[in-house]
């Protein structure tokens, strides 16, 4: 069996001969730079110069050497140009820094740095419907941001045999909304100013479905997997009441995943952080069938729940060990307790693609790393 029809059996709940594994498909499945200099090292592989998916989170681009290593199945076609491309850095004082196509403007220490924030917000402040409408918004089919797409899915889903995932556009509807606005102001909308609100949740919807229009168009059957993420909740609760969430968000979400599914075969991955249990059935009704990261520090993300409450129509890819404690401050037996718990929860009747919960950050030791590698070859096989 190849890394393609095991990932796809997976994706169609059914049991492959193994649990999938993800690293580095996706912007959120990845690995920090510094964590992945070690990782080559344990690996011993020799040194090469890194290259960047994500500017913001630092995330190193998977190279075909530890792909091949560690028997990674799944690959991004578009992640590197869709997120690293013609960014100029600008010098800001104790900060090197950047403006993203929307004129968000991001920073970080030079000393020590680890990542990019935001800094400067184009939105912020008074504005008004009119002044989102004449926003510059980017060109959602600028030829760029599908230079090499095709090449590159045909490449892993043909010549590797591993499953393709395409990312979006955009962050979220409701991540480009508080990025655009900036935090403050963006809660104070959602309480008092939803007007302005649904202005920019629908421009952001608008270039989503231009952007998947061609990339579908060009893709074919050559795309598995079609990558959205939106996050909306803290490490207890959702950013906004359930009741706000479905009347606001829900329809805008099942819009673009209602064109998606209109116009491929792929599934549908979302990325959403923190507790959203309370409205993963909403989740379901809008489209999504995949779930990502699979927060199990978070209030009610418990797999074993998560699986039999919603097994049957959710894929779940993440949840493989937790990342904010177990995996970076853990004994190497503490992780592959980790693993194992949540292959348990997480394997039967497939559904399920191995990733750690978020990607695996700079101070990971590379030894947790390979124990947690090492026990999803031992125990992940069905």
């Amino acid at each position: 069996m190849n890394s393609r029809e095991r990932v796809r059996l997976a994706l169609d709940h059914r049991e492959p001969d193994r649990v999938p594994f993800d690293l580095g498909s996706t912007i959120v499945t990845g690995i920090h730079i510094g964590a992945y200099r070690n990782l080559r090292r344990i690996l011993r592989l020799p040194d090469t110069e890194l290259r960047i998916a994500n500017v913001s989170e630092q995330v190193a681009e998977v190279d075909d050497d530890v792909a091949d290593v560690l028997c990674v199945d799944v690959r991004s076609a578009a992640a590197v140009a869709m997120f690293v491309h013609g960014i100029d850095f600008v010098d800001l004082g104790d900060y090197t820094g950047y403006y993203d196509d929307y004129g968000i403007g991001w920073r970080m220490p030079k000393d020590g740095g680890l990542y990019y924030d935001m800094f400067y917000h184009p939105l912020a402040g008074e504005k008004t419907v009119k002044e989102v409408e004449d926003f510059p918004w980017p060109d959602a089919r600028d030829p760029l941001k599908f230079h090499g797409l095709l090449e590159n899915a045909k490449r892993i889903t043909e010549q590797e045999e591993r499953a393709s995932v395409v990312a979006t556009l955009t962050p979220g509807i409701c991540e480009m909304a508080s990025f655009l606005r900036g935090f403050a102001d963006y809660f104070c909308d959602l309480a008092a100013n939803e007007s302005l609100l649904c202005a920019i949740l629908d421009k952001v919807v608008e270039l989503k479905i231009t952007y998947w229009e061609r990339a579908l168009e060009i893709l074919g059957d050559s795309i598995d997997v079609a990558m959205e993420n939106d996050d909306f909740a803290g490490q207890d609760r959702l950013f906004m009441s359930p009741e706000t969430y479905r009347r606001v968000v829900k329809p805008r979400h099942k819009a673009v995943n209602d064109f998606i599914h209109a116009h491929s075969r792929a599934k549908i991955f979302l990325h959403s952080c923190g507790s959203i249990r309370a409205v993963i059935p909403d989740l379901i009704e809008e489209g999504f069938d995949i779930l990502n990261p699979v927060q199990v520090s978070a209030k009610g993300m418990d797999t074993a729940e998560l699986k039999r409450d919603f097994g049957k129509d959710l894929v779940f890819w993440g949840g493989g060990v937790d990342t904010q404690r177990v995996l970076p401050l853990g004994s190497v037996q503490a992780v592959r307790d980790e693993v194992r718990r949540r292959l348990d929860d997480l394997m039967p009747n497939g559904g399920f693609v191995f990733a750690p919960v978020h990607n695996i950050q700079s101070d990971v030791p590379a030894e947790n790393i390979m124990a947690m590698w090492e026990t999803l070859r031992e125990f992940g096989v069905y």
